[in-house]
C-alpha cells in the first residue's frame, strides 16, 4: 500500500542514512521500524500489567498471613465434617 507521510527533515535524513548503511531501500527500513514499534508496544502491554502487579508486592506477607490463618482453622475442623 502506498502512503504519504510527513517526517521531520532530521529524522528523514537519519533514516535514509541508516537504510543506506544497511543497503536496503528506505521503504523497507521504515516498514521494519514501524513493525518493531508495533511489536514493542504489544509487549509493552504485558509489561504494564506486570508493573501494575508489582505494586502489590507488599501484600505478599499479608496473603501469607491470611493463608496461615486459614490453614490453622481448617486443622481444627474434623475431616468427617468437611463434606
Amino acid at each position: 500500500m502506498k502512503a504519504t507521510l510527513e517526517i521531520p527533515d532530521p529524522v528523514f535524513r537519519r533514516a535514509k542514512a541508516r537504510a543506506a548503511e544497511r543497503n536496503i531501500p528506505l521503504r523497507q527500513f521504515v516498514t521494519e521500524a514501524v513493525s518493531e514499534k508495533l511489536e514493542s508496544e504489544s509487549r509493552g502491554g504485558v509489561k504494564a500489567i506486570l508493573k501494575l502487579a508489582g505494586r502489590f508486592r507488599h501484600l505478599r506477607k499479608e496473603n501469607a498471613r491470611i493463608n496461615a490463618l486459614i490453614e490453622r482453622e481448617f486443622e481444627k475442623i474434623e475431616p468427617e465434617d468437611w463434606a
